[in-house]
């Protein structure tokens, strides 16, 4: 709008002038007293106002429809039908914000049109050289850097901000650019959770109080895991946006790379699982150094990990391990796919953390020295075995501490109870004696004294279980499951 109001060949003359940084998009000309069903929006209005003789109330209507459709400006031939804009006009223009000049009579409005003509192509012609440089610039970061860093600085310049997120929402790289604080991560984080499951040719674009925010996922196949965020100040145009895909075409370029150098480094992480978990650290130590990604280094004290789940889970389970910089890999058959780490024994719980935002079920085997984890390997799996939806980690120190009841699946243990109690059930005085004869241990005098009991009553009562049980209270495998049974019966089972 500026460029149009100072070009001193119209001799334009703003009357109401809010909007001099707006783009243009055209010149219209109407004398209709409503145009606004010819209009798309981001025009310039020019009118001799024939059809507005005598008009007061009705210019409001008339400029609120135009502001309605996006018209920036309206242009009126003075000295013609007005020979000054009428109050009216000019105050429904302040009011709806849409602005207004006066034409001169020696000015054309074919003028006005050519002069704008000019400007949009001036414009676009400039546009297109600095998409050019660009682009020009960002294939000659592409090549002289291996990492992406570069590259994405370089894009920056173009707009206002850019960046590289995980699937996650975590920060890569940037946010590099004059306005970092373009990079809303919560806003961003949940448009790539919807984005994501449809892969390479999903893309966002979204808007905010502070500017634009295009999203798009890097790589040529597969799940996309790495996003690019650039961020503008204002509206975004062609010519960025063609930027825009050059980069992101590059860095998925860049993106395969390192998803090949990726690959090959888990093949040696998942090898190196299978060689520690089995005793021989020192293999395993040699080909973690040939891996190309940062040195993993094994610790003394260590646990082992079991995760399982689904496919999409264990691949972000994965990743967000080896972000942290924890050993990982994947066994098990395809139809059992296992996600197995090995990592620092006071890690275990943070990295079970890690796993379960993933959405996985985790088992965290015993802690061991570095060259005995097949104790935790095989602990694992059972801790593993022992999740359910509402348990989803199990630790196996954590339930040898608890007693083997919270190592019991509840349901059986249930079933279990229900079967080995049954013959007493009809007389609950025969439940109450058994339950104190096995905390005490067969003192029937303390029995007695718990119950309130006599001795010789207790005797009569214990002989009637066993009666009742066809079993004897003085074999020890007796005394075990009887108290499993009760305990169980009380609530006790995976408790």
């Amino acid at each position: 709008m500026a460029d149009l109001l100072d070009d001193p060949a119209l001799g334009l003359v703003p009357v109401v002038d809010a909007r001099r940084s707006d783009a243009l998009r055209w010149v219209a000309t109407s004398e209709l007293d409503d145009p606004s069903p010819f209009l798309e929006g981001g025009e310039v209005l020019l009118t001799t106002g024939l059809e507005t003789v005598g008009w007061t109330t009705r210019w409001d209507l008339y400029v609120r429809r135009l502001s309605a459709v996006g018209v920036v400006a309206i242009g009126l031939a003075v000295e013609m039908t007005h020979p000054v804009p009428p109050p009216e006009l000019v105050s429904a223009c302040r009011k709806h914000g849409v602005d207004l000049f006066e034409v001169p009579r020696a000015t054309r409005f074919v003028a006005i049109s050519r002069a704008l003509a000019s400007h949009l192509q001036r414009e676009e012609e400039s546009a297109t050289r600095s998409a050019l440089e660009s682009q020009r610039a960002l294939t000659q970061a592409a090549l002289r850097e291996n990492e992406p860093g570069a590259l994405v600085e370089e894009l920056a310049r173009t707009g206002s901000m850019a960046a590289v997120i995980g699937a996650d929402g975590v920060v890569l790289l940037g946010p590099f650019g004059e306005r970092p604080e373009l990079l809303d991560i919560s806003t961003v984080g949940d448009a790539v959770a919807q984005i994501r499951r449809q892969g390479l040719r999903a893309a966002a674009s979204l808007s905010s109080p502070g500017g634009t925010l295009l999203v798009n996922p890097l790589g040529v196949k597969g799940r996309p895991d790495r996003y690019l965020v650039v961020g503008f100040g204002g509206r975004v145009g062609d010519a960025q946006r063609s930027t825009v895909t050059t980069a992101v075409a590059l860095l998925s370029l860049a993106e395969e790379r390192r998803r090949a150098s990726r690959e090959a480094d888990r093949r040696l992480h998942s090898r190196a699982v299978e060689l520690v978990t089995s005793g021989d650290v020192r293999t395993a130590q040699v080909l973690l150094g040939a891996s190309s990604g940062p040195r993993i280094r094994l610790p003394r004290q260590a646990a082992v990990l079991r995760a399982s789940g689904p496919a999409a889970s264990l691949e972000d389970g994965r990743a967000r391990l080896e972000r942290d910089g924890v050993l990982a890999g994947a066994t098990g058959r395809d139809d059992t796919p296992e996600l197995v780490c090995v990592t620092r024994a006071d890690g275990a719980e943070s990295a079970a953390r890690s796993l379960r935002a993933a959405g996985l079920r985790i088992g965290i085997g015993e802690p061991q020295p570095i060259g005995e984890l097949a104790v935790s390997h095989e602990t694992a799996g059972h801790a593993l075995r022992l999740t359910t939806v509402d348990a989803p980690v199990v630790s196996w120190s954590e339930g040898v501490r608890r007693g083997v009841l919270s190592l019991v699946d509840g349901p059986r243990a249930a079933a279990f109870a229900a079967s080995y109690l049954a013959p007493l059930e009809a007389e609950p005085a025969l439940v109450e004696t058994l339950g104190s004869y096995l905390r005490h241990h067969g003192s029937l005098l303390k029995v007695a004294d718990d119950l309130g009991v006599h001795r010789n009553t207790v005797r009569h009562r214990v002989e009637r279980i066993e009666s009742l049980l066809d079993r004897s209270l003085m074999d020890p495998q007796v005394r075990v499951d009887a108290w499993v049974a009760l305990r169980t019966r009380q609530g006790g089972a995976g408790s």
